[in-house]
């Protein structure tokens, strides 16, 4: 069965709009003002981790038909543990939460009166956000409608605006790259898309894709699988004019703004100088559409999956429960969540990237059952003992050991490891054969 045309893009624009939330708004900008004149290698370090592997991510978790069976290639302990954690960190303990207090704090609470109760407002606001997200998700049969045909144009019409405008009268000024782009540009750009989220979130994405693509009569699942490419690589290439546009505005801001804390607050800057307080309002738009978007999308899939999980709660109980709970959190504030989730995404994001390409190219040891479990355990020892030093939680002799490892200090330690680690496992299996062959 073929896919009409129509279908096709609808399918993209919404996967291009579950990836594109909180932190593609605001980490793109950030980067190219932070890497002024180095922006280009950091640019592309930058797309591989917030394009190329969410893109892949889709394609293998729709290959084995969900993120638990591509991690029962580990065992079955670790499929339940790590599905767990991403779907928490990703869901109400992270994601969600932070999707939602992005917008209001970026582009709501600045504007607010001097005298304004801003938590309360906070709580307004992210009640309204939550209760709009519930809506869209009690009815997943219609999301690919609402979301394709109204949200997703919307925002990129937006997006689109701002950038030629900008174009047209922006002010520019390349400044030089901050000390963190100086020496390794293209690593810290790589490490800055695990900001986005949106590695762990492909490993949700896949299955809610190639559900979607059941609902229009794909029931064969090669067909599902060639449908998944098809949209992953439509999404990806709107996602990486999304992220260039962004930073590029960023780069050339670089000079004219002083450094902020967050990507949101160069937003703001460029948008008063190209349209005044009027402009408060498109921001304001901007940013709740994208992550609107992402919340439900997150809810949805992550509904789906619990629902499937603990097959005595419904999906509508679950969607219940995980708004509720990410409604609570968000309300602890964006600067306590994003100071949660760096050690966190340090942690997790090595083993979800291993887990990914391994899927890619399950073929090669697919009969190597030391592969997978010998790499992912390695990996993960190795950067949660990194999200541990990178909080100031370091364990002395072992720190000082991992502190050997190539590209420790830039987060990339765990890579030489899980190469050793997969070089081992073909040792071992070579070994086991011999035996039995004795």
């Amino acid at each position: 069965m073929k896919l009409g045309k129509r279908n096709k893009v609808l399918v993209s624009f919404m996967l291009f709009s579950l990836f594109f939330g909180a932190g593609n708004l605001i980490f793109p900008p950030f980067l190219g003002q932070n890497a002024g004149s180095a922006t280009l290698p950091a640019m592309l370090g930058f797309l591989l981790t917030a394009v190329v592997l969410p893109v892949l991510g889709v394609i293998v978790v729709a290959r084995f038909d969900g993120l638990d069976r591509l991690a029962q290639q580990v065992g079955p302990r670790f499929a339940l543990v790590f599905t767990l954690l991403i779907y928490l960190s990703i869901g109400p303990g992270l994601g969600i939460p932070r999707a939602a207090s992005v917008p209001f704090e970026m582009a709501v609470a600045p504007y607010l009166p001097e005298d304004a109760n801003a938590t309360l407002w906070m709580v307004v606001y992210s009640l309204l956000f939550f209760l709009v997200a519930l809506w869209l998700c009690l009815t997943p049969g219609k999301l690919v409608s609402r979301i394709g045909h109204v949200l997703t144009p919307s925002l990129l019409a937006l997006l689109v605006f701002l950038f030629i405008s900008f174009l047209a009268r922006g002010q520019v000024e390349v400044a030089a790259p901050q000390s963190a782009y100086q020496t390794a540009p293209f690593l810290k750009g790589f490490a800055e898309g695990y900001q986005t989220m949106d590695t762990i979130a492909a490993l949700n994405f896949g299955l809610v894709i190639s559900t979607t693509l059941g609902g229009f009569g794909l029931r064969e699942k090669r067909d599902r699988l060639r449908y998944t490419r098809l949209a992953g690589l439509l999404a990806g290439a709107i996602l990486a004019l999304v992220y260039m546009m962004l930073t590029y505005m960023g780069m050339c801001s670089s000079g004219v703004y002083p450094i902020q804390e967050n990507g949101a607050w160069t937003l703001r800057c460029i948008v008063h100088q190209l349209f005044g307080e009027p402009g408060e309002v498109l921001l304001a738009v901007i940013f709740t559409l994208a992550c609107l978007t992402t919340c439900v999308g997150l809810i949805n899939s992550i509904s789906q999956f619990f629902s499937t999980l603990f097959k005595k709660v419904s999906y509508r109980v679950w969607v219940f429960a995980i708004t509720g709970v990410s409604f609570l959190t968000c309300n602890l504030g964006l600067n306590a969540i994003l100071s949660i989730s760096v050690p966190i995404l340090n942690a997790i994001y090595p083993v979800a990237i291993v887990l990914i390409l391994m899927g890619l190219s399950h073929g090669f040891w697919q009969r190597n059952a030391y592969a997978y479990p010998l790499t992912a355990a390695c990996t993960a020892c190795v950067s949660v003992l990194y999200a541990l030093d990178a909080a100031g939680l370091s364990l002395s002799f072992v720190s000082a050991a991992l502190k050997r490892l190539p590209l420790y200090e830039l987060g990339f330690g765990w890579v030489s490891v899980a190469a050793l680690a997969l070089a081992v496992s073909f040792a071992l299996c070579a070994l086991k054969r011999d035996k039995k062959t004795a």
